[in-house]
């Protein structure tokens, strides 16, 4: 069995640090030998440059980039990389051993431990999810890695809030890379907003770009629309709507949404894989 020094040394070899311009410097996480790398979005908001831990320097492509979630994915021209392993972060729980890796100030592999304290919603950050843990975060560790006690990777750090760590859960990366190897199922850019139906307030997801070859334009959403349930279900996360898409093969999904009068309850049933729909 390994001993905590060696996963911590593995975790900081998968570990990379990001310039990003002239706009600052963070971290990322090497999540394929072939030169994946995950940071936030915000770190990689400009021509990117990544360092390994060897020294290595290269540029970075940005393959793809969800904002609202601020998450982005990097490739480099590299192979035989230390990746890490991404974990299932719906299995976390509170009070579980934590370890922060990233490179603050710009010095390279600094690493924190400590538990988590939540899992969910924080008060002012709207309806996303977040691991919320007393890892000691400072600039440079934004895009790095914090992982579990067998050196698997449960989250990217982003923010400090209230004097805890907020890291973005490991299942939202992975529905990201698989959407990199697949068509995004409604072809839509989205935004969370918060929204009041009935004098009471609840999760909404803006539509603001409608791709023409999507399934969505099949079924004349427009941007504008704000999409409020799926299947007859309230959202209560952005990761319910992620979770409702999810998924291979021809099936069909029922979205609730709004266009206009808040009143105006509509309903399309998108038929996702093939350019079918019905609406009403």
């Amino acid at each position: 069995m390994e001993g905590f020094g060696d996963i911590a040394e593995k975790l900081r070899r998968s570990t990379v640090h990001v310039r990003a311009g002239h706009r600052g410097q963070g971290s990322g996480i090497i999540v394929s030998p072939g030169g994946l790398i995950v940071t936030n979005a915000h770190v990689a908001m400009d021509r990117v440059d990544v360092r390994l831990w060897d020294g290595t320097r290269s540029e970075a492509d940005l393959l793809l980039s969800d904002v609202g979630r601020d998450i982005a994915i990097l490739q480099v021209s590299q192979s035989g990389l230390p990746a890490a392993v991404l974990a299932d972060s719906d299995r976390l729980r509170v009070g579980e051993l934590v370890i922060a890796v990233g490179n603050p100030f710009g010095f390279m592999g600094a690493l924190t431990t400590g538990v988590i304290h939540a899992i969910g919603q924080v008060p002012n950050l709207g309806p996303l999810k977040w691991i919320q843990a007393d890892v000691r975060l400072a600039p440079g560790n934004s895009g790095g890695p914090l992982a579990n006690a067998r050196g698997e990777v449960i989250g990217i750090n982003t923010m400090i809030a209230g004097g805890v760590g907020l890291a973005i859960p490991s299942n939202s990366v992975s529905r990201l890379l698989n959407r990199r190897l697949s068509p995004a199922p409604l072809g839509v850019v989205v935004r969370p907003v918060q929204i009041t139906v009935k004098g009471r307030a609840r999760l909404g997801v803006a539509i603001l770009e409608v791709r023409k070859d999507g399934v969505a334009a099949s079924a004349s959403l427009m941007p504008g629309d704000i999409l409020i349930g799926v299947e007859g279900g309230n959202l209560e996360t952005m990761e319910d709507f992620e979770r409702a898409l999810d998924g291979a093969g021809d099936r069909t999904v029922r979205l609730q949404f709004l266009r206009g009068d808040p009143r105006n309850f509509r309903t399309v049933t998108v038929r996702l894989g093939l350019p079918h729909t019905a609406a009403a």
